[in-house]
C-alpha cells in the first residue's frame, strides 16, 4: 500500500469492532458499533496555516461519523483531516 494523504489530512486504521454477545446472540457485523479509535498510518505535510501535530504510531480518537471509509486490499482505512481527531491516547 502507498497512500500518502495531502494536506492536513491522516489515515487512520479502525480498531475492530468489539464482540458482543447478548444472552447467547451474537451481533452481526452490521449491526456493530463502528469503533472511535484507530491507528494513524500516514500523514500529510500540514499546510501554512496548520502545522501536523499527529505522527504515524499514534492511537486517536475520532468523531463517529469522522472521514471517508477506504477500501485497499481488503483492508478498511479511514482518511480524514487533522481537525477530525478529538484526542490522541497516550
Amino acid at each position: 500500500m502507498n497512500i500518502k494523504p495531502l494536506a492536513d489530512r491522516v489515515l487512520i486504521l479502525p480498531s475492530p469492532a468489539e464482540e458482543k454477545t447478548i444472552g447467547g446472540i451474537i451481533i452481526p457485523d452490521t449491526a456493530k458499533e463502528k469503533p472511535l479509535k484507530g491507528e494513524v498510518v500516514a500523514v500529510g505535510n500540514g499546510t501554512k496555516d496548520e502545522e501536523m501535530v499527529l505522527k504515524v504510531g499514534d492511537t486517536v480518537l475520532y468523531g463517529k461519523y469522522a472521514g471517508t471509509e477506504l477500501d485497499v486490499e481488503g483492508t478498511k482505512y479511514l482518511i480524514m483531516r487533522q481537525s477530525d481527531v478529538l484526542a490522541v491516547l497516550g
